[in-house]
């Protein structure tokens, strides 16, 4: 078995107008998220936050304004998945990404590890998510939006 590295990526896909896109988890249903996932070899967080919006909404992060929000979480792994991890490791440290969109945009979600996907206000998004973490990142987006210069 290969395992999962204890490191992931967190990105919180909103627009301008603060929409948060969630995603539905196919393997915990109800369970809505922003995009995560762990570390694959040497590749650096950036790589993982741009892989992992690839695979999980078929949207190409270079498109579009992806900062790194220089703030890491550590917790413990739910028990339902530290299966998926190296034998004794129940922690993660997952690193925080944010991805600006001008609007929402229409996903190819991954069925094997989505079922549905919606837009939401962002305090709408902060209460439905199951992540303690994705929930603290969502309440910030009023300070991290990127706002257009008027001409």
């Amino acid at each position: 078995m290969v395992y999962k590295q204890p490191v992931s990526a967190l990105v919180v896909i909103y627009t301008a107008a603060l929409d948060v896109l969630l995603l539905e988890r196919a393997d915990y249903p109800d369970a809505w998220q922003s995009v995560t996932g762990s570390r694959d070899g040497d590749e650096t967080l950036r790589e993982t936050a741009m892989r992992e919006v690839l695979e999980e909404t078929g949207l190409d992060a270079t498109c579009y304004a992806l900062t790194d929000w220089q703030e890491q979480n550590v917790y413990d792994i739910y028990p339902q998945w530290v299966h998926r991890y190296p034998p004794g490791t129940t922690r993660n440290t997952e690193h925080v990404f944010g991805l600006q969109l001008p609007r929402q945009v229409p996903v190819t979600l991954a069925p094997r590890e989505h079922l549905r996907c919606l837009w939401l206000p962002w305090q709408l998004a902060a209460e439905k998510v199951f992540s303690p973490s994705n929930r603290a990142a969502i309440l910030e987006l009023p300070e991290r939006v990127i706002r257009s210069a008027d001409c």
